[in-house]
């Protein structure tokens, strides 16, 4: 399974077929019930996305059209279906997902490739502003996830639970570089600073020329 070139890649399309694995459903009717189910704190939603995703899934024969709803004056909404490919399909993906580490490039690790042209001083000042926002954040996402234990099973929280131990892996980082940074045990930390400084390139930050550092 690992490496299939799959014919979609959009996340949002897994879900439409996660959601439909338990029953026929219209496209509103998905998205409302990925955003009650809490979905959408890992998955970006947006209708006008969706009701494409759901028109690429029947195009490739992942759902089919299950009914047509009419209620009084209102327009007809087409019900979707799970088809037998679209149960493999999402299988085999979902599988891939969970059993292989990809490689993704989170913004924030790009800025820190890229950081070299910042002043040291800046960036510790930001990294704080970042702490303080990830400590916000931690403490109201344990919060937050208490009160979910206390109605919904943990199968359906696993990711709510995933997110916070991201933060706080974050968060033990940034404060640990913040130490570095501060108590001077960064070794290129003065080379860096003198280039912004004065302008001059550090002869130590010419070799390898590694993008962000101060060239």
């Amino acid at each position: 399974m690992a490496g299939k070139r799959r014919k979609l890649g959009n996340p949002l399309a897994l879900a439409v077929l996660a959601t439909l694995r338990q029953h026929p459903m219209h496209p509103y009717e998905i998205a409302q019930t990925l955003r009650r189910q809490g979905k959408d704190a890992s998955i970006k939603i947006n209708y006008g996305s969706l009701y494409t995703v759901v028109q690429n899934l029947e195009k490739h024969g992942y759902v089919e059209v299950a009914d047509v709803e009419r209620q009084g004056n209102r327009p007809e909404r087409t019900v979707y279906g799970l088809t037998e490919a679209g149960r493999r399909e999402m299988t085999e993906w979902m599988s891939d997902l969970v059993a292989v580490p990809a490689r993704e490039y989170p913004i924030f690790e790009a800025a820190l490739s890229l950081m070299g042209v910042l002043h040291p001083d800046d960036v510790v000042r930001l990294l704080r502003e970042r702490l303080s926002t990830l400590e916000v954040q931690i403490a109201s996402g344990r919060g937050g996830l208490e009160k979910l234990y206390e109605t919904l099973p943990r199968l359906f929280l696993v990711e709510n639970e995933y997110q916070l131990h991201m933060l706080q892996a974050q968060a033990t980082w940034v404060r640990a570089f913040l130490a570095e940074l501060e108590g001077g045990l960064l070794p290129e930390v003065e080379g860096w600073r003198r280039f912004h400084e004065t302008g001059e390139v550090p002869p130590e930050f010419l070799t390898g020329e590694a993008p962000g550092n101060p060239t």
